[in-house]
């Protein structure tokens, strides 16, 4: 777990939501990440204009692997998940998978790309900068 200590903090930003390459919603975003159960658990609490979640990290040492549990008002869903190159990878599916990692300035970034047309495609990305 220590390897994803680079999430740790209290971020503000924006988001922004992409079709066909294009921004369709942007707005503000709050992003809360700390540790929980003896630094077991990564918490993510991320609140936007049009969309919150409640999202936790661990892992699993028989697997030898990461897991990412979301949560929203609609529903919930698990995926596997890998740290690699510096940022934490989870993947939804084989065409969807999602980013999070550092930028050169040393801020918060996360990004999620479809596989489309042979393409991976943007479709969100979250910019934060840390308020503690």
């Amino acid at each position: 777990m220590e390897q994803l200590n680079f999430l740790i903090g209290e971020w503000v930003g924006t988001s922004k939501v992409y079709e066909n390459g294009v921004v369709t919603k942007q707005g503000t975003a709050y992003e809360k990440i700390s540790y929980d159960l003896d630094k077991s658990i990564l918490v993510i609490e991320l609140n936007t204009e049009f969309l919150q979640l409640h999202t936790i990290i661990n892992y699993d040492e028989k697997d030898q692997k990461y897991y990412y549990y979301r949560f929203s008002k609609e529903d919930a869903a698990r995926y596997p998940a890998e740290y690699k190159d510096g940022q934490l990878i989870v993947w939804r599916d084989e065409k969807t998978r999602f980013f999070f990692g550092r930028t050169p300035e040393g801020d918060f970034q996360e990004y999620g790309e479809q596989l489309i047309k042979g393409k991976w495609t943007k479709i969100f990305e979250d910019t934060f900068k840390n308020t503690q």
